[in-house]
């Protein structure tokens, strides 16, 4: 009986393992990357169903997802896209949750002084130029200084915003960033940083912060021709008709 019983036992193991590894598979969260881009909504029906017509370009969030599904290392998918074909004294920064197709936050920021005076037209990533920077970022630690609460960002384009860190360009609140100091007729400026209202400082750099995706847009050839994210022709996910996917 005794030898019964274990022989049962050994024979039924290969079946345990099996369902174990099966129901821990299952569990898993699907790698969302370029290569498996087709489980992803393509952008146009993505723009649609967060309701952006009018808000974003559509240039820039179509480039902001192609990059975005281009950057493996991630940690978070959570996209933050500043688009600067707006004014300044409009929102145009929007935090987008891309795994629930939801809009989290949407902002005033401020830009660089030195890239323009209610529109942002002139960008640089050299240190001193006082200019925002385009391009995709990763969001890093966060730390307390002049500026109170701040997020630290990594520019993944060599050349374009690489100097990021090195130029201490950081996302900060800023009370000349809060919509009441438009009457000016414009945002107050920064020195390059993505500066936004003291009382939302706190709750956006919370949600995007160590490891999610940022994309600061301009209509800008320049960039475009430069970015190893955004090849003319490509999208990423693809555009399909009719469907979701």
């Amino acid at each position: 009986m005794i030898r019964f019983f274990f022989t049962v036992f050994f024979l039924m193991i290969p079946s345990l393992l099996f369902f174990s590894k099966s129901q821990t598979e299952e569990e898993q969260e699907p790698p969302y990357t370029a290569e498996t881009y087709s489980i992803c909504p393509s952008w146009q029906n993505l723009y649609e169903e967060l309701e952006l017509d009018g808000r974003v370009s559509r240039n820039a969030f179509q480039q902001a997802i192609t990059g975005y599904y281009k950057i493996d290392n991630r940690r978070k998918e959570i996209l933050t896209l500043i688009d600067f074909s707006k004014a300044s004294t409009e929102e145009r920064l929007f935090v987008i949750d891309m795994k629930q197709h939801k809009l989290l936050f949407s902002s005033v920021v401020a830009h660089g002084r030195n890239s323009g005076e209610n529109y942002a037209t002139s960008f640089s990533n050299k240190s001193g130029s006082y200019k925002s920077s385009l391009g995709f970022y990763l969001t890093n630690e966060t730390y307390n200084g002049s500026n109170g609460y701040s997020l630290r960002l990594d520019g993944l384009e060599k050349g374009i915003n690489d100097n990021a860190r090195e130029r201490a360009i950081v996302m900060h609140g800023a009370a000349y960033a809060h919509p009441s100091t438009a009457c000016s007729g414009r945002l107050g400026r920064s020195f390059g940083c993505p500066a936004i209202p003291p009382a939302l400082t706190r709750p956006i750099i919370d949600t995007i912060k160590d490891g999610s995706v940022m994309f600061i847009y301009a209509p800008q050839k320049e960039y475009m021709a430069k970015s190893n994210f955004l090849k003319k022709g490509e999208t990423y996910p693809p555009i399909r008709s009719g469907t979701g996917i």
